[in-house]
């Protein structure tokens, strides 16, 4: 299916805002309707082409997993099956419960890698918090970690934030509420990877409140290959960058010389090649298949 710019925007839905892969839209009655694109970023730039049937995978995902947390956290998912939402985004797009988002990445760390292991080589700690000496790319830590983050924008890049920033920005009670959530999905997830044969190494959650129950809920997507870290155990060897079920396949490629791309010059990324397009959708698919134990190709059939 095509990227989201070329789905059109149905009669009754006002949209309200683009992030680099979801869109947001409002319907006359106030209800909230959430669309994942296609898209795919890296490095903070929405690159080209887009990689088919990427938001519905997402969207898949993301309904499975808020299944698989429903005793720990209430989510803002109200239907994927809604007549709000139009043919062509069905299976991508979400009705939801509005909230007030906390302005704050969530992210939780059971294992070294990405922007944890560059602050960790920087100076031993992620986000404030120590870590034994030694550890390499990949090493499973003491124990999960909270690593939060800024919320960035297109074209913007998530800086990592200490607790105390967290608690600064949003206050006591909800910064603490929203760390324990953290951790708790993160166990729960883990657990749940762990009996498939995965490494759930890292993942980054949102956080909202209901504006009129005052809840803090779990929003946007949960634990899918655009928001977490999957390896598969049996590859699994600390000391290198690990194989892995999520977008770190595009990163690669796009700072290998086969890209011919520097990183650090004021220029976009080349376009995707039509190979590393079908390998990432090939990943997204066996990430949602290996975890859920589901056929993508039966996803709302």
């Amino acid at each position: 299916m095509a990227g989201v710019t070329e789905l059109g925007l149905p009669d009754g839905l006002t949209h309200l805002h683009s992030g680099k892969v979801r869109d947001l839209y409002r319907s006359a009655d106030g209800q909230l309707v959430m669309l994942a694109s296609d898209r795919i970023s890296a490095f903070d730039h929405i690159l080209r082409p887009t990689i088919p049937d990427k938001g519905r995978i997402l969207t898949a995902m993301t309904v499975w997993w808020f299944e698989q947390l429903a005793d720990i956290v209430r989510t803002h998912l109200r239907s994927v099956d809604d007549p709000l939402i139009p043919p062509q985004w069905r299976g991508r797009a979400m009705v939801c419960t509005p909230l007030v988002m906390v302005p704050v990445e969530a992210v939780a760390r059971g294992y070294l890698a990405g922007s944890g292991l560059l602050d960790y080589r920087a100076n031993g700690s992620v986000c404030g918090l120590p870590l034994p000496p030694g550890l390499r790319d990949g090493d499973r830590l003491p124990e999960p970690i909270f690593t939060p983050a800024t919320k960035a924008g297109v074209g913007e890049h998530d800086q990592n934030i200490s607790y105390e920033a967290v608690l600064a920005t949003v206050g006591a009670a909800t910064a603490g509420r929203v760390k324990a959530l953290t951790l708790a999905i993160y166990a729960r997830a883990a657990a749940v990877a762990a009996e498939r044969g995965v490494i759930l190494a890292d993942t980054k959650l949102e956080f909202g409140h209901d504006p009129e129950t005052a809840e803090l809920v779990l929003g946007d997507e949960a634990l899918t290959p655009d928001s977490s870290r999957f390896w598969p155990v049996e590859q699994w060897r600390p000391g290198r960058a690990q194989p892995s079920f999520d977008k770190q396949y595009v990163r690669d490629w796009l700072l290998s010389d086969a890209s011919g791309w520097d990183r650090a010059a004021d220029t976009p990324p080349p376009a995707l090649p039509d190979d590393v397009v079908g390998a990432t959708r090939a990943r997204y698919v066996q990430a949602y298949e290996r975890l859920t134990r589901l056929r993508f190709d039966d996803w709302l059939g």
